[in-house]
């Protein structure tokens, strides 16, 4: 089985467009990195090291330190698909990050993306 294309591309290559879809909605980049290293356990540091090396998104989530344990109480539609159904571990991953990122361009508090 072909893996998707999203697993292939570098974190770095669609980073730039989580920030744009937050500050197009009065957000800012601080916040898109704060959500990313609450999900994945990476320091900011470890982050844009990620980002330099331009790692895929598979390898990014299997080399996270710590992926959140709250993460699973993210729920909702990502790309026409319930995120609590999605089976494949490396695309729930991913889908949970979109997510995220959909939810703080939508205005929702901090507190309540990071599910506090």
């Amino acid at each position: 089985m072909t893996k998707h294309k999203i697993y292939t591309m570098s974190v770095a290559s669609v980073y730039p467009l989580y920030v744009k879809k937050a500050e197009k909605k009065g957000r800012t980049k601080t916040e898109v990195d704060e959500i990313i290293r609450w999900l994945t356990g990476y320091s900011q540091e470890e982050f844009e090291e990620q980002l330099e090396k331009q790692t895929d998104f598979e390898n990014f989530f299997v080399e996270a330190p710590k992926m959140n344990p709250l993460r699973t109480l993210i729920k909702g539609v990502v790309c026409g698909v319930r995120v609590e159904d999605i089976e494949e571990p490396i695309m729930k991953e991913i889908r949970y990050l979109d997510k995220l990122i959909d939810e703080l361009a939508k205005g929702k508090a901090m507190d309540k993306i990071l599910r506090k």
